[in-house]
């Protein structure tokens, strides 16, 4: 294809995409092509009289989509991360064309009768071979091969109206975040908020054209500050209501893409003969059913609710003694919540944020990576990148073994979505006839740094980084033939236990050496104010654990039942998570409407995974601290049992070849405290 960067040699380091080429009018042509090509290397699988084999077959399956595979890959990473309208609706055209090639692939018998030949003969091939025919024979019945012909036409317009959903729920959030920015006319009304957040403020309301006041918007950098230290209780409130209220009843509102995206997955898991979207998906998931994925939610609620409840008394009252406040909301939790940690522990977090410089944490982690798994990080200024504050390294073991790429992307801007998340541009695994190794991207929203102050972190934002590194890990170290096995291509309530063990070293002494040093003096972060952190780590734990319950179980609601009868997203919400409300419902308020993991991500019945993965971590890091955080044989074992085998077995055998046996039920409240 003339003059499209797609079907080029790329002349860049290590064949890195060179992001500088392309334009916009690349994607849609590149993305035909790419089907092009798809549909016949499909053609060859099809035509071919041979008695179907491994090779003739799954792997024709698994090479046949690779070059418009790298370009979905980018699009659709950039769409998350670097888009504008223009770039968005193209996303309208892209899906429903991506869609329609995999409805015919799966829907095509002559295809998966070719696959089911080689899933019931399967002598002589190896394990992971084994699994990949395995993966693929799923996937084609879990798509609609073993339909009628009539129900794969209805299968396929229901794919195709769900390509476009997705993405336009997502356009809808990220515009109705966009939407709303908040000018505030005098120094006055931001008392008690740190000098950091105050600069920023005025940043961007000189940005927005009002350099003489001070702006704030949806972000999470603008936001956390506003609602953990601002005295005035009417900016928190303002703040808190716009925060609530994305997409829902405004010029972007979800809550008819909602019922469309609610009702078309029900329909679709009938279809495939499940009682629900959750029954379907939970097939595929360590949890296995609803029944189970319920009664863990409730377990957790049993424990956690009382005293979530004690929690919020404790902050009633003091709302009461110092501000006389009678009706505590939303807004007030996390203000209060600040002020009585420093009651409690004499401990402000704003205290450890000059010891969390961006560029050291950073630094930090690459540290661990190395003291755990042998890693070197080099920064590369040669590969090109898709926006300035992108950065790109080098991941490299023992003397100059090639490990990956890695991308890091932290600052927020109107061109990204919310949120923080691991990405990858190429899988590990066979690429063009060669194992290759991966290109990995962790993209966030952290604190910028401002005219006066460098970029310093949060508590949360320190443990978010360390949180997408693991993911990134996972990714980096997967040592897999196949892509379509490769990490983090795992279960979803599996794929966030590399994610979440990481956040453990965050506190750890040990840890805190390696990069918590004063952004200005380079004093190495007291011990005592370490010691304020571990003895408040357990505050607000059950609060905290309502929070998460919040959307797991709502999100269960959703897709556990049949809901194609709901008119009202609001009320159907506000009845799904009654039991859980710890303060006054907010009529201006939904979850739904903003809740992407659910709705334009992979978590659809799986929010509960973050629940489900915290007792994995919880259990796992336990072999961590008995033989020591840094200890290289426990490091391998996690490293060859659960990081780099990907989807290559299933993840409970892994996780007791790692531990030696099952998890321990409870190991995540035990570390909270709460049991």
């Amino acid at each position: 294809m003339k003059n499209n960067p797609f079907f080029e040699n790329w002349d860049t380091p290590f064949e890195s995409i060179p992001f500088h080429l392309f334009k916009k009018e690349h994607y849609v042509p590149a993305i035909d092509k790419g089907l092009e090509n798809a549909r016949k290397n499909l053609n060859v699988l099809k035509e071919n009289k041979e008695i179907p084999t491994f090779d003739n077959t799954i792997m024709l399956l698994e090479t046949g989509e690779e070059n418009l595979g790298v370009i979905t890959s980018v699009f659709f990473n950039l769409l998350s991360a670097e888009s504008d309208d223009e770039f968005k609706q193209m996303a309208n055209e892209i899906s429903p064309k991506l869609a329609a090639l995999s409805s015919e692939i799966f829907l095509d018998d002559v295809i998966f009768q070719k696959v089911k030949h080689v899933y019931e003969n399967q002598d002589g091939l190896n394990a992971e071979q084994k699994r990949l025919v395995e993966v693929y024979y799923k996937r084609f019945i879990r798509n609609g091969a073993l339909l009628d012909p009539e129900k794969k036409k209805k299968l396929e317009k229901i794919d195709q109206e769900m390509s476009v959903l997705s993405p336009n729920y997502s356009r809808n959030v990220l515009n109705s975040t966009n939407s709303f920015i908040h000018f505030v006319d005098t120094i006055e009304e931001l008392d008690g908020m740190p000098e950091t957040a105050k600069q920023a403020a005025k940043e961007l309301a000189k940005h927005r054209g009002n350099p003489d006041k001070w702006a704030f918007n949806l972000q999470a950098p603008s936001i956390i500050p506003v609602m953990s230290y601002a005295k005035n209780r009417e900016l928190r409130k303002t703040i808190s209501l716009a925060s609530g209220k994305r997409a829902f009843n405004d010029e972007f509102d979800n809550q008819e893409i909602v019922k469309k995206i609610v009702a078309l997955k029900q329909e679709r898991a009938e279809l495939l003969g499940y009682k629900t979207h959750a029954d379907y998906t939970l097939q595929e998931r360590m949890a296995e059913s609803v029944e189970t994925v319920n009664k863990f939610l409730n377990d957790i609620y049993e424990v956690s609710y009382p005293k979530a409840k004690e929690e919020v008394e404790e902050l009633k009252a003091l709302a009461k003694r110092i501000d006389g406040i009678d009706d505590f909301m939303g807004w007030d939790s996390s203000y209060y919540s600040e002020i009585l940690k420093k009651e409690k522990y004499d401990f402000n977090e704003e205290e450890l944020k000059p010891y969390f410089k961006m560029e050291n944490c950073i630094d930090g982690i690459f540290k661990v990576a190395g003291k755990l798994y042998g890693l070197r990080f080099v920064q590369n200024n040669d590969i090109p990148v898709y926006h300035k504050d992108v950065t790109v390294y080098e991941v490299r073991e023992n003397e100059d073994d090639f490990v990956g790429l890695l991308y890091l992307d932290l600052f927020p801007r109107e061109t990204k979505r919310d949120g923080a998340w691991m990405t990858s541009y190429r899988t590990q695994g066979l690429f063009k006839g060669k194992i290759v190794r991966p290109f990995i991207s962790i993209v966030a929203n952290l604190t910028p740094s401002t005219s006066d102050t460098p970029s310093l972190l949060n508590l949360r934002e320190v443990e978010t980084l360390f949180h997408e590194f693991g993911h990134a890990l996972h990714g980096l170290l997967s040592d897999c033939t196949y892509p379509s096995l490769a990490s983090p291509s795992v279960y979803w309530d599996f794929v966030e236990l590399p994610s979440q063990i990481m956040e453990n070293w965050v506190k750890e002494e040990e840890t805190l050496k390696l990069f918590a040093y004063h952004y200005k003096t380079g004093e190495l972060i007291p011990k005592e104010l370490v010691d304020k952190v571990r003895r408040a780590e357990k505050f607000n734990k059950a609060t905290f654990n309502i929070r998460q319950l919040n959307f797991g179980m709502l999100d269960m609601a959703w897709y556990s039942q049949d809901n194609r009868d709901v008119e009202n997203v609001k009320e159907f919400e506000d009845k799904a998570i009654e039991k859980l409300r710890l303060l006054p419902k907010v009529e201006t308020s939904c979850i739904s409407t903003s809740l992407s993991h659910i709705f334009a991500g992979g978590y659809s019945a799986g929010y509960y995974s973050y629940k489900w993965a915290e007792v994995l971590d919880a259990d796992a890091f336990e072999k961590f601290l008995e033989d020591g955080i840094f200890n290289q044989e426990t490091a391998k074992s996690f490293r060859e049992n659960i990081l780099s085998r990907g989807n290559t077995e299933h993840p409970m055998d892994l996780y007791v070849r790692f531990r030696g046996r099952k998890p321990d039920a409870s190991a995540s409240l035990k570390r909270d405290g709460l049991i």
